[in-house]
Formats: C-alpha cells, sequence, structure tokens
C-alpha cells in the first residue's frame, strides 16, 4: 500500500513538473533579454546579446538620419546614398552563398538599415564587408549611375490605386513638410541626384557618432569588441550632429481631393490626421486605439470591399500620420468619410468597452515577438528614439486603461485638421461626393518621366 502510494507521488509530481516546464516554454516565448551596452571611440553605440551556442551571428546598424533630410526636389538621396553602400549585386550572393546569411539595406524617414547575418565564425567577415561599405564607400560616378538606374527602374511600374492614394494622402495632410515626400524619390527627383549630392549626405550623416550597431549570436563579447574596435574603430565621427527640425507644415486643404482614375469601378478612399511622435507618452494608447478604431470601423462599413478596411498610425522622430482608408464602389465614398468621423467622434465622446480594451491589448502584446531581428529593431528603437526598455514598454501597455485610450482620442481627433483623398473614376467621384472637391490627375501623383534626365557623370 505504501509502494502504490509512493508511486502515485511521484506520477503526480512528474505531471507538475512538466506541466510546470511547459508553462515556463511558453513564458519564455515572451521573455525579452537585456542586452549589454558598450560605446566605441568613435561614438559608436554597440547593443550586444550574446547566445551561447548559436551558429549565428546578426549584425544590424542604424544611421539615425533618415529621408526626412532629403532636399527639397532630391527626394531619394538618402536612399539611393543606403544602395550605394553595396552598388555590386556580387557581394548579396557571396552573403547568402558563402557566409549563409543575408544582405539587405533599408531606408525610412527616421534612418537607414543595414542588415547583414551568417555564421557566427564568419563574424570577422561580416564586419569587414560593413567597414568596406562605411569607411571606403564606393562612391564612384558608375555606382552612383547604376543605383539611380535601378531605382529608377523600380518606379517604372504602375502602382495600384491603394499606393496612389497612400502617396496621395501624405501629400495632402503634409504639403512640403518630409514626411509628404516619398521615401524612395520619384522619377523626377531621383533624376536630379548627382554624385555631390551623395558625397555631401554621406559626409553629414553617415557618421559613427550618428549611429547604433546590434550584434546577435553565437560570438563572445571580447571577439565582438576586439573586431569592431580593429575594423570599425577608424570608421570617422562627426563634429556636430543635424537636428531633425524642420518648419511645421499648414492646415491641410478641407476639400476631398479626387485623383482620377478613368474608368475605375471602385474608390480608394484615405482620411488622415496629424499622429504622434515614436517617443510621446500616449504612443502605448495610440497602438490601442488605432485597433479599437478598425474594429469599429469594419463594423460600420460592411459595404467596403473585404480585407480593404486599414487604421495605420506611422510615428516618426517628429509626429507622424493616423490614416484611416477603405475600398468601396464610387458612390460609397461618401459613407465611407461619414464613417470615419462617427467613430471618431464616438471615441472622443466615451471610452471603450472592457472587452474591447482587453481584446485590442492582446493584439498588440502578441505582436511582440522574440525573433532575432525583430529583437534587434526593438533595441535600435529604444536608442533612435530615446525610448524606455522593452519591458518598460510591455508594461506600460499592460496598464493601459479606457480612460487613457479616451484620453489620447480626445488629444488627436478633436477639432483635428483632416486631410481626404479619393482615387477612382472623377465623374462618379464629383456625382457622390458633391461640389466640394479638387480634381488631380493620376499623372500629377506619380510623375513619371517618359525619359529620365541622367545628370552629367562629374570625376
Amino acid at each position: 500500500m505504501i509502494k502504490r502510494i509512493t508511486r502515485h507521488s511521484y506520477f503526480h509530481y512528474s505531471i507538475c513538473l512538466l506541466l510546470v516546464s511547459a508553462f515556463c516554454v511558453r513564458a519564455g516565448a515572451q521573455t525579452f533579454a537585456e542586452p549589454e551596452q558598450e560605446q566605441l571611440l568613435n561614438g559608436l553605440k554597440v547593443v550586444f546579446w550574446q547566445r551561447p551556442g548559436d551558429p549565428n551571428v546578426l549584425v544590424k546598424l542604424r544611421i539615425n538620419s533618415g529621408a526626412a533630410f532629403d532636399l527639397a526636389g532630391k527626394e531619394g538621396t538618402m536612399a539611393l546614398l543606403g544602395d550605394v553602400l553595396f552598388p555590386d549585386p556580387a557581394t548579396r550572393e557571396y552573403v547568402t552563398e558563402q557566409l549563409g546569411g543575408q544582405l539587405a539595406v533599408s531606408t525610412n524617414y527616421d534612418g537607414i538599415d543595414v542588415l547583414v547575418s551568417g555564421k557566427a565564425s564568419e563574424f570577422e567577415r561580416i564586419v569587414e564587408l560593413l567597414r568596406s561599405a562605411l569607411v571606403t564607400t564606393q562612391l564612384t560616378p558608375e555606382n552612383v549611375a547604376r543605383v539611380r538606374e535601378a531605382r529608377i527602374k523600380q518606379l517604372s511600374e504602375k502602382p495600384s490605386a491603394a499606393n496612389i492614394a497612400d502617396r496621395a494622402i501624405a501629400a495632402r495632410l503634409f504639403g512640403n513638410f518630409p514626411y509628404g515626400r516619398s521615401p524612395g524619390g520619384s522619377f523626377e527627383s531621383l533624376s536630379k541626384i548627382e554624385r555631390a549630392d551623395l558625397m555631401l549626405a554621406r559626409e553629414r550623416f553617415l557618421t559613427a557618432d550618428n549611429g547604433t550597431l546590434v550584434v546577435i549570436g553565437g560570438v563572445a563579447k571580447p571577439r565582438v569588441m576586439r573586431t569592431l574596435r580593429q575594423l570599425i574603430g577608424p570608421w570617422q565621427k562627426s563634429d556636430r550632429t543635424v537636428p531633425a527640425t524642420f518648419r511645421q507644415p499648414s492646415p491641410p486643404d478641407a476639400r476631398v481631393l479626387v485623383v482620377n482614375q478613368s474608368g475605375a469601378t471602385t474608390a480608394e478612399v484615405r482620411l488622415a490626421i496629424r499622429g504622434l511622435a515614436r517617443s510621446d507618452r500616449d504612443y502605448a494608447a495610440m497602438s490601442i486605439l488605432s485597433r479599437i478604431m478598425q474594429a469599429r470601423l469594419q463594423a460600420a462599413l460592411p459595404e467596403a470591399l473585404p480585407n480593404s478596411i486599414m487604421v495605420r498610425h506611422d510615428a516618426h522622430v517628429l509626429p507622424g500620420i493616423f490614416v484611416f482608408g477603405a475600398r468601396a464602389s464610387a458612390g460609397g465614398a461618401p459613407r465611407i468619410i461619414t464613417a470615419v468621423r462617427y467613430v471618431m467622434n464616438s471615441l472622443v465622446s466615451s471610452q471603450p468597452s472592457n472587452t474591447e480594451l482587453e481584446t485590442t491589448r492582446s493584439e498588440a502584446l502578441s505582436e511582440l515577438t522574440p525573433q532575432t531581428e525583430r529583437i534587434a529593431d526593438y533595441w535600435l528603437d529604444i536608442e533612435t528614439y530615446k525610448l524606455p526598455s522593452l519591458s518598460t514598454q510591455i508594461t506600460s501597455i499592460k496598464s493601459i486603461s479606457a480612460a487613457d485610450v479616451q484620453h489620447v482620442a480626445i488629444r488627436l481627433f478633436k477639432d483635428a485638421s483632416m486631410a481626404a483623398v479619393a482615387v477612382g473614376d472623377a465623374e462618379q467621384l464629383k456625382t457622390s461626393l458633391g461640389s466640394s472637391v479638387e480634381l488631380q490627375n493620376e499623372k500629377a501623383v506619380i510623375k513619371p518621366a517618359v525619359d529620365p534626365v541622367v545628370p552629367t557623370k562629374r570625376p
């Protein structure tokens, strides 16, 4: 009898142990490591997380100046500077085939991101590639012409109505403010960029003290720091930092901008207001608010085409854009505008329900994944936008109340200046929207160039 009780005790103990282990694994999926931080003598910030046993390593650099610093009329300068860091396609093939990783460069309003990953045993080679791009950037006339022509070619494909609407609403809301321009440039602006423009941008922004480098993987810290000091240490720092200060845009035109697509059977509608900066104390509440608006708009617009309703908040160093959109028949465009205004007013006048709050909070938390590249982005955002630690940000999301959501709704929606755009057949849209519209041709948004003017090459 005693033995039977003992066997049962061990059995229950084993089951409990397995359950606890499974719970810990599941909980660990949302556990984010706190990285170590160092700084090189040239001012480069290094964020490091060693993962013993990991055969790979990820290196991600962010230059904390992006397309917001493009000169007027030469949009796409910073994007081209990012492209020319690795102008030879063979370099990407080498990283993929020989180092077993990937090489990618992307540019947005706030920065240029450079990702190089591969085998941990090849860490020194990875950093050598990065050094060549940063310290001895190949800004030859041939390379500049190559990357410019490649980016112009990317623009040759006709954009969708949704993309045209997104471009038009940003320009409508921000005007000449940098966030109203495409970070990748246009046919017209790219054709004006010369080698001298990229050399100036490199001198001003591509400096060690304007960057943050994240290293994650199976490489010991002493090896990381020794390699970085040896290879990246010579990268020069700037004697001054260019601040992100720009003249604020004027309030948008209250009329609906109609972008004509003759013969279109549907209309893409966008409405937008100014949003928040990424570092704003209400950003977490804004992430909940946008999800609640998405759900409410889906309920209020059954006539919208499937999967076309969107609510997006793009936050940057400076206050960005809060945009709402949907696709429907031309006759349904006024209904979309009315529904957006109704949902905005409902969130200003009353708090969201507990069900709405908890559902959207769970969705926001579930998107915080511990994948390696996502973690690198989180840490880079912390440095770029001067944010609190990731654990503090998660705690902030968990503590948001219904009153917090209403507070940010009042702050943004009450008496907000709104821009509105509809892309579709102009005659049908004028009939449904009435006389208070402004007409624009589709080509005015895309601005294609039949024969792009290629600047004269300079030595």
